[in-house]
């Protein structure tokens, strides 16, 4: 039986609700236990009583109380569906790292790494492809979005769990993405400081610059740039909203390439062969471990971004 644990809301997981925040943290736990642990006080936000629709804030912290063993599913239920062993070999090549704690993937793109309407496949669905030795399945920390490649920490334990999650509201975590834009910026570095909100309505989850917004903090730097049509650029990200490299990119007037959604029609280079997938990748993440030890973890850009760099004739030098 797991110990009563007190974990922080990260920056990623901001106004995610709580049953989410749940199904993110502990997929075993079902949805009528968790309104039950609730009802009873035993799941508590900053030590208050809450709603499985409780929106939740950076740094806040949840209690959690033993959680056992998953009661067994009733009769009648479908069980969940068999990962195909297709899926389940190449997401074991996908493995960056393992230790006894953590384990790192390159996230493909066009992987969602949760569920959602109508949405059947994700990452979150298959991770018992991924528990190999361990005595538990492993649990996501952080997430990139559907279309975003790259390095994605998972978490092997409960202890380890709370230490990465940890390690991200301390910010004592560095993310550096690759990104291939629409354009060149006015300037070779800098910071972007601009507050971002969601945009109301069903559309589709959308960010907007607001200076009423959350705070939201990009540094760049131009590695390299194909005349006036198009850069290669480095994004180091400050804070972790929704979306937020590819807000700010847009609203630098270069916008992702394949990023219809804040782009439009500038964030396809017209005549152009090249793929309209989004040319976004979590290039790397280093921590400091507990201890001391500081992990670091690439991964190489999927081929799509590679195609592109040679199209464009970007050359990736290996200290990169």
């Amino acid at each position: 039986m797991s110990p009563v644990q007190t974990l922080a809301v990260t920056d990623d997981e901001a106004d995610l609700r709580l049953d989410r925040w749940f199904r993110r943290r502990f997929p075993e736990l079902g949805h009528g236990r968790l309104e039950k642990l609730l009802r009873t006080g035993q799941v508590r936000v900053e030590g208050r009583r809450v709603r499985s629709n409780t929106r939740l804030e950076p740094g806040q912290r949840v209690r959690v109380p033993p959680l056992g063993e998953a009661p067994a599913a009733p009769s009648g239920k479908r069980p969940p569906a068999a990962i195909p062993e297709h899926e389940a070999r190449a997401l074991r090549a996908a493995v960056l790292y393992r230790d006894d704690d953590v384990l790192a993937i390159n996230k493909p793109a066009g992987l969602a790494v949760q569920g959602g309407t109508g949405l059947d496949r994700h990452l979150d669905a298959m991770l018992d492809a991924l528990q190999f030795d361990a005595t538990e399945r492993p649990r996501l920390v952080h997430r990139l979005d559907r279309d975003t490649s790259g390095v994605l920490l998972l978490a092997r334990n409960v202890r380890a769990a709370a230490e990465l999650t940890q390690a991200f509201r301390r910010k004592d975590c560095r993310k550096v993405y690759w990104a291939v834009v629409a354009g060149v910026p006015k300037h070779a570095g800098g910071r972007i400081d601009l507050a971002l909100s969601k945009l109301p309505g069903r559309a589709g989850e959308r960010m907007a610059p607001d200076e009423e917004g959350k705070e939201a903090v990009t540094e760049y730097q131009v590695l390299d740039h194909a005349g006036k049509q198009a850069a290669w650029l480095e994004l180091r990200p400050l804070t972790g909203r929704t979306h937020q490299l590819r807000a700010h990119c847009a609203a630098m007037g270069t916008p992702i390439l394949g990023d219809r959604k804040y782009g439009g029609a500038a964030a396809v280079l017209a005549g152009s062969e090249i793929s309209r997938e989004l040319h976004l990748h979590a290039r790397s993440i280093e921590l400091r471990r507990v201890g001391g030890a500081v992990l670091r973890v690439t991964a190489p850009p999927p081929p799509h971004l590679t195609e592109t760099f040679a199209f464009l004739g970007f050359v990736i030098e290996r200290e990169r």
